[in-house]
């Protein structure tokens, strides 16, 4: 069953959320999170720092990620990890196999003409605001 892995990196305030605009399919023109496959020989972890390296130059020094939960299709053959992770520091992001920004969190992510996912990066975002508030307080809890 191939891995791959999605990766929601908050910025240090926690108000803003890293996306990338797709330049290819699946999902071309739509606004996705970054992420990609998790290798043979591969943790989910490794893969999760490798994938935001390349995708972002976002380094394990500017952030610590989180396994926060798992999709598992069997129809596809496929499962996904998600991490969540807050910048530790401001970080300049760069990559060039999409466009990367930074989105407001008040956006509707459950909106498919504009969002990838089918509706999960809104599932993923809800999961994320209910341990939100503690993680201003609590910096070990998850973020």
């Amino acid at each position: 069953m191939q891995g791959y892995n999605v990766l929601m990196i908050y910025n240090k305030g926690l108000d803003k959320l890293l996306m990338c605009k797709r330049l290819k399919d699946p999902y071309k023109g739509l606004s996705n999170l970054v992420g990609g496959k998790i290798e043979i020989g591969e943790s989910g972890s490794e893969a999760a720092y490798r994938e935001l390296l390349e995708e972002t130059n976002i380094t394990k020094d500017d952030i610590k990620l989180h396994h926060l939960m798992d999709f598992t299709y069997y129809v596809h053959n496929c499962y996904v990890e998600v991490y969540v992770g807050r910048l530790n520091r401001e970080a300049s992001v760069s990559g060039d196999e999409n466009i990367l920004y930074w989105s407001d969190l008040d956006e509707n992510f459950f909106d498919m003409s504009l969002y990838a996912g089918e509706g999960n990066i809104g599932h993923m975002i809800e999961q994320v605001n209910y341990i939100k508030d503690t993680l201003l307080t609590q910096e070990n809890l998850y973020l």
